[in-house]
């Protein structure tokens, strides 16, 4: 019994050791961790628009030890691609992370991909009429006096061959089956082109003036050619 209590001191040393070797090597051991990195275009032509980019992030694997990589994140981290300079048409940018803010000790063992391409268009703008999509019949014995969508029109801009093509912005569908009396909506457009956006965010309100049947019926959505 005076043995084994004699040994206590010792046996409590060589745990407290074991534990303090294992910390050690679970914190020094090297190991990988990956980060998705926004890709964000910077310094694009203001003549020019955006019409096509091959990735939208960019992973990193980056090696360390677990006390390196343990608060590492990629937080509010971007990978930047300085387009400045460019032309319409299709470029292409090599990945270069030798900028990239890393902890100490650690380092990037990959990226994919390695490259990243974008295309880039003229841009353009125009005003075009609003369209309302107006779906369904009222209840019966009544029928669409008028209707009408404020504003009339709008400004688009985007990418030039887009644009162009463009004569009208179609609102979302209303369905006014069953009315009995005038409706009155906010809607979304409807732009139609991939590339294509308003020029300022605006409100759109379509009005529709529901009548009992004897009254005529017409539509006002006047726009000057």
């Amino acid at each position: 019994m005076r043995t084994v209590m004699a040994n206590m001191p010792l046996k409590f040393l060589a745990l407290g050791l074991a534990i303090l070797l294992w910390g050690v090597a679970n914190t020094s051991s090297s190991i990988e961790r990956g980060f998705d990195i926004p890709v964000v275009l910077r310094g694009v032509p203001q003549d020019l628009v955006v019409t096509g980019l091959s990735a939208d992030q960019v992973n990193v694997r980056i090696s360390g030890s677990r006390a390196q990589l343990r608060n590492f994140g990629a937080g509010d981290r971007v990978y930047e691609v300085d387009v400045a300079g460019a032309q319409v048409g299709e470029s292409t940018k090599e990945v270069d992370l030798s900028g990239f803010d890393l902890p100490r000790g650690a380092r990037i063992v990959s990226r994919s991909p390695s490259r990243v391409e974008f295309n880039l268009a003229r841009k353009g703008s125009r005003t075009v009429r609003i369209r309302a999509d107006i779906e369904g019949k009222p209840a019966p014995g009544f029928t669409i006096s008028k209707y009408f969508v404020t504003p009339a029109t709008v400004r688009i801009t985007g990418a030039r061959s887009e644009v162009l093509r463009m004569r009208e912005a179609v609102t979302e569908t209303v369905v006014i089956d069953g009315a009995e009396e005038d409706i009155n909506r906010d809607v979304r457009l409807s732009l139609g082109g991939r590339y294509v956006w308003l020029e300022e965010p605006t409100g759109i309100r379509l009005s529709v003036k529901i009548v009992p049947n004897e009254k005529s019926s017409g539509y006002e959505n006047k726009v000057d050619d």
